[in-house]
């Protein structure tokens, strides 16, 4: 059966422009004689817009499997490949229309602002999301507007973690989900940190720490329900995937390296955390607790600024010094290193 995506408006549009194929530009200026194309009707844009829906499950999916360790071999890789372009192909037949015909009615309306707002309004219908510029984009940290991604699968999966991501809490990036549980587990670490005579209020701030870095080990809490572990592990999956892409750049390669990198740095302080925690829920006697709170304060406050491990004074993307702030910065690098001239 086939998922239905519940994307937001903008990014669902900002996908279907990453998806436009070069091919299209040149179908609109082949020859100086060419005759002006037919616009798309009201129904085809909806086809499209169902279509496209139906096409994020196919390539999100098909991306997951290929994630998989089982599949990491080339055959595995070129076999998930080869299953991923007989669905995308399936699915357009089964909407009555060629390749040629669909990469045609995706060039039109990617480049017709009409149509785009008609497109843009059924894919808010469709997925319950609001309509481009009803809403604006709160500032955090780690985000990318859509419009600023590279074009393709590139751009796409570099969106997973900067700009919007189908699983996450509000469809928000993988980054800034990863930022905003952060922020709550060093929020209640420091919290703990002030009742150092009271262990019930330790062992209830700690756990307060764990759901936002795990809310699996932890059901319940103030953090966002998706946490930290499960958000930095999908900074590095997602931007790995955007530098496997054929048409991945140089400038993507080397700082998805950088950016994956330091979020696993992230990710091997949450399992000292977690660590810890176990040990001050187990505390017995208030000044042990407090000790080891002290402890996880510190290392809570590293999960977004990183440590300077070498002490030379500058925390690294590398060596296990890396944060989410060092994956931030990487992701503004790699983006500047994408922008088109003019």
């Amino acid at each position: 059966m086939t998922r239905t995506l519940s994307l937001p408006s903008y990014a669902a549009a900002a996908m279907l422009a990453l998806w436009l194929p070069a091919l299209g530009h040149a179908q609109s200026t082949g020859g100086s004689a060419a005759a002006p194309a037919r616009l798309p009707s009201l129904a085809e844009v909806r086809q499209l817009a169902e279509m496209h829906l139906t096409l994020s499950a196919v390539h999100d999916s098909a991306d997951a499997r290929a994630a998989q360790a089982k599949n990491k071999t080339p055959d595995a890789q070129l076999e998930l490949a080869k299953q991923k372009r007989e669905a995308v192909s399936r699915v357009i037949k089964e909407r009555g229309l060629t390749d040629e015909e669909y990469q045609r009615l995706r060039f039109l309306v990617s480049s017709n602002a009409e149509l785009r707002a008609q497109f843009d309004s059924i894919v808010g219908k469709l997925t319950g999301a609001p309509v481009p510029g009803r809403v604006v984009a709160a500032a955090a940290r780690g985000f990318v507007p859509a419009a600023q991604l590279p074009a393709g699968l590139v751009g796409t999966h570099i969106g997973h973690v900067t700009t919007s991501y189908v699983d996450t809490p509000e469809k928000a990036g993988l980054l800034v989900v990863a930022f905003a549980e952060a922020a709550v587990a060093s929020q209640h670490a420091t919290l703990a940190t002030r009742t150092p005579t009271d262990l019930a209020a330790m062992k209830l701030h700690a756990g307060h720490v764990l759901h936002a870095l795990d809310p699996s080990l932890q059901a319940t809490g103030p953090g966002k329900g998706f946490g930290l572990r499960k958000a930095a592990g999908g900074v590095a999956q997602h931007i790995e995937l955007a530098a496997k892409e054929s048409g991945a750049s140089g400038n993507v390669k080397i700082h998805a390296t950088h950016i994956a990198t330091a979020a696993r740095g992230t990710l091997s302080r949450v399992d000292q955390a977690v660590a810890l925690i176990a040990q001050i829920q187990a505390a017995t006697d208030a000044k042990a607790a407090a000790s080891l709170i002290a402890q996880l304060a510190s290392l809570c406050s590293q999960l977004t600024s990183g440590a300077d491990s070498n002490a030379d004074g500058r925390v690294d993307w590398g060596n296990g010094e890396g944060g989410l702030q060092q994956a931030d910065e990487h992701v503004k690098l790699m983006m500047a290193g994408e922008r088109r001239p003019g």
